[in-house]
């Protein structure tokens, strides 16, 4: 099956087209603490359609969502910008300086982003920075990262790179997300530290079927679930207390949920935007490990033959809480009007 990104490095010197799937079918969705996931695979329809001169990709369900568009985003164009993030010299090696190049296909594939002043790219880089350096990876470096700051009046996630520990962490792109909402039954607060993406919880893929609210809990079909495994996680409800809950990033309903990321909404795993969920399958963003696999010679279902993967895929995910009091400006909460459409049982939906 060929993926939305793969759409753009094709046929550049053609008109663009855009890519439709089949739309989902009834059923429910599981929640993001629940032991019995279901990873199964359902096969998409995809078709092309010549529309113009911009470079539009989608996933739909009932709808396309065009995910990267703009006259001087033409595919010959988008083509030389991903071979430059993916590309490898003779014997296997890459330029590291060639990793910064992600910040324009961030920039270009990922429709929800948030405009971090360089002094907070900053902070965040030495608060990422110190995680690391609590879990014995203070010299991690040559690979993204990805940053989340769970506190309620931030609720972003940031990605980062550096070459050699002696650097500073480069601010790649930041995107609005939701994680745990206390007050509630089952519902966990997202915890802090650092979260290894690893096979030996292997990921998923959304069947982008409804729950018993009408509600997409992983999205639209064909979108990864980001699977972390077992964590310990504060109770938010009764007593407190700590506990196990599954801990997965994923994305949600992309007409009734994503439109409410940037508060806390969720049981306690990290909901992001679908084209932030694309843009990191597509790239391998997190992939190092699933990578060594398939250099082995396993075969991952999960992992789209077309994929193009960055040379610098990383494997970590780390959670802080910025502690902050007021919300910074660059992170705005979704507007009241649109909270007050906020669907019933949004919060049970992971």
């Amino acid at each position: 099956m060929v993926s939305g990104f793969a759409h753009l490095a094709m046929n550049n010197n053609k008109l663009d087209r855009l890519a439709k799937c089949a739309p989902d079918s009834g059923g429910g969705n599981i929640e993001c603490d629940s032991v019995n996931a279901t990873r199964r695979f359902g096969h998409s329809v995809r078709a092309g359609l010549v529309i113009g001169i911009v470079a539009l990709i989608g996933w739909c369900g009932s709808s396309a969502t065009a995910w990267a568009a703009g006259a001087s985003r033409t595919p010959t164009a988008w083509s030389a910008l991903v071979s430059g993030v993916t590309a490898r010299d003779a014997v296997g090696g890459a330029d590291p300086r060639q990793a910064m190049l992600m910040r324009d296909i961030f920039a270009r594939a990922v429709t929800r982003r948030l405009n971090v002043p360089l002094a907070e790219q900053h902070a965040y880089g030495a608060r990422m920075q110190a995680m690391l350096d609590v879990n014995s990876l203070g010299s991690l470096s040559g690979e993204y990262v990805v940053l989340v700051d769970r506190n309620q009046n931030v609720q972003a996630l940031f990605i980062y790179f550096r070459a050699v520990p002696a650097d500073a962490w480069q601010l790649i792109g930041a995107s609005p997300i939701a994680t745990g909402r206390p007050g509630q039954f089952d519902h966990f607060i997202t915890p802090l530290g650092v979260f290894e993406h690893t096979p030996d919880n292997m990921d998923f893929r959304a069947e982008g079927t409804m729950n018993q609210n009408g509600i997409r809990g992983y999205g639209r079909h064909d979108m990864r679930i980001f699977d972390l495994g077992w964590a310990q996680a504060e109770r938010g409800w009764g007593k407190g207390g700590v506990s196990e809950m599954r801990f997965q990033m994923h994305a949600t309903d992309p007409d009734k949920l994503e439109p409410l990321l940037g508060i806390r909404h969720s049981k306690g795993c990290v909901r992001i935007p679908a084209t932030l969920n694309g843009f990191l399958d597509h790239f391998g963003i997190l992939d190092a490990e699933y990578e060594n696999l398939v250099d082995s010679g396993r075969s991952l279902w999960v992992l789209h033959s077309d994929r193009q993967v960055t040379p610098w895929s990383g494997r970590y995910i780390v959670v802080v809480d910025s502690e902050r009091k007021t919300r910074p400006a660059w992170s705005p909460a979704p507007s009241g009007a649109m909270r007050a459409k906020m669907p019933a049982g949004a919060d049970t939906a992971d």
